[in-house]
């Protein structure tokens, strides 16, 4: 039982809410503030709406730095930093390199995948509790390997480090993957199978959870910014907002690529940049898919969500710029005819992409604990790609660490003191 019952919660995304939920099933009385109005878009709603497993290897793996060097040659590339004279991106890239390396790779493997194994089992448990709304499916997910070569490496790296931390890899030939997803016909040498892989509707589950939060008795200040803070003796005393001045016993950070932004005046050094991920649903695709998949030289996501199937990706380092590039677009609508023969141009006709701004780390871990300058403020985010993946696993242990409870998993790799 907590001894701190009010907690305000900054930021409304699926991390934030997830952890309001946590909170007040847990006995907290809880307050969350968020910038946009109630229903609008966020990071996770365009998303894959992934609940994976298999991304044990964080973004920061060997390689990516002479690979990064190379891609930011081209708008056009999965992973694309836009140069600039910025001193944040400058910090953020030197720390980015520092955890290029195999032994990062090593330490964080194995917690990422007991982040996201807990992560999938409260999915299933809010599946549950919601009779299912936001359409958890267990399908498992393909990474597509459309070269011999890509496929040995991923047999030999991603497929080897997976089922060394308890995550099931398969290697399947083209026929295996037909086998198991007989919709739709594919170009390819062959496929990883994570079984224990799952996905849900993003734009469903989002609604659903704030249905359940008003159940639950949390209060919204909706369309709110946070303009700065007060703190004495290293604790937060409020925080100033648009709606006026709050005050709580703990406060959360939970307000994704802008929580350097929102921190500020407390004098606190968050690394992140804001990763732009664009993608395109189609309504009524030529083929129907009962697994998701990646592309995996292409770096594009398909998922099946009901009647649609979405497609999205890309990596975009160029700080929050609310513009579409026709170039990114393009490359995924190039991806999904290289990989599925029997697609065509039109069938991205009309549809009007969607972007969102994933909050990125330098070391490809999430931030989650307590700040120690700032003893009652907690981290609840930076999660890059594993946002959907993390946010209910995130929201539960921020609820352990404010009731005084040992965490559940392991955080050792995710303070958000670790750069400062």
């Amino acid at each position: 039982m907590s001894t701190s019952r009010s907690v305000i919660v900054c930021g409304g995304g699926i991390v934030g809410l997830c952890t309001a939920h946590y909170l007040a099933r847990d006995g907290f009385d809880v307050t969350v503030i968020e910038r946009n109005p109630e229903g609008a878009d966020s990071c996770a709603q365009g998303s894959a709406g992934y609940v994976s497993p298999s991304h044990v290897e964080p973004i920061s793996a060997p390689g990516m730095v002479w690979q990064g060097l190379k891609w930011m040659t081209s708008s056009r590339s999965p992973f694309y930093i836009k140069p600039r004279l910025d001193p944040e991106l400058m910090r953020w890239g030197w720390l980015f390199a520092k955890s290029c390396t195999p032994e990062h790779r090593l330490r964080a493997a194995p917690v990422l995948a007991q982040h996201c194994l807990e992560s999938r089992k409260l999915f299933v448990e809010l599946a549950a509790q919601t009779g299912n709304s936001f359409e958890f499916e267990a399908q498992g997910l393909f990474n597509l390997c459309k070269t011999p070569e890509k496929l040995a490496a991923y047999e030999k790296g991603l497929a080897a480090l997976a089922n060394s931390v308890g995550v099931e890899a398969k290697i399947l030939t083209p026929a295996q993957v037909a086998a198991l997803e007989p919709g739709a016909r594919m170009d390819i040498a062959g496929a990883v199978y994570f079984p224990i892989d799952a996905h849900i509707s993003p734009r469903k589950f989002i609604p659903a959870l704030v249905a359940l939060l008003k159940q639950q008795g949390v209060k919204f200040h909706w369309a709110t910014s946070v303009y700065g803070w007060r703190s004495e003796g290293g604790r937060v005393t409020g925080v100033s907002t648009s709606a006026g001045e709050l005050t709580a016993d703990e406060y959360v950070l939970a307000t994704g690529s802008w929580a350097p932004e929102t921190i500020r005046g407390l004098g606190l050094r968050l690394p992140m940049q804001a990763g732009k991920g664009y993608s395109l649903a189609i309504e009524r695709p030529r083929f129907q898919l009962k697994k998701p998949m990646i592309l995996s030289e292409r770096r594009v996501a398909v998922t099946p969500m009901g009647q649609t199937l979405r497609f999205g990706g890309t990596m975009e380092i160029a700080g929050h710029v609310d513009r579409v590039r026709p170039e990114r677009i393009a490359q995924i609508k190039a991806a999904a005819q290289v990989y599925f023969p029997d697609m065509s141009p039109t069938d991205f006709d009309g549809i009007q992409p969607w972007f969102g701004y994933r909050p990125v780390s330098p070391d490809g871990m999430p931030y989650i604990g307590r700040f120690a300058r700032q003893a009652n403020l907690t981290a609840a985010c930076g999660h890059a790609m594993l946002g959907v993946t993390l946010a209910p696993i995130t929201g539960h242990v921020v609820s352990e660490l404010l009731a005084g409870k040992k965490p559940s998993v392991d955080l050792s790799l995710t303070s958000p003191d670790r750069f400062a």
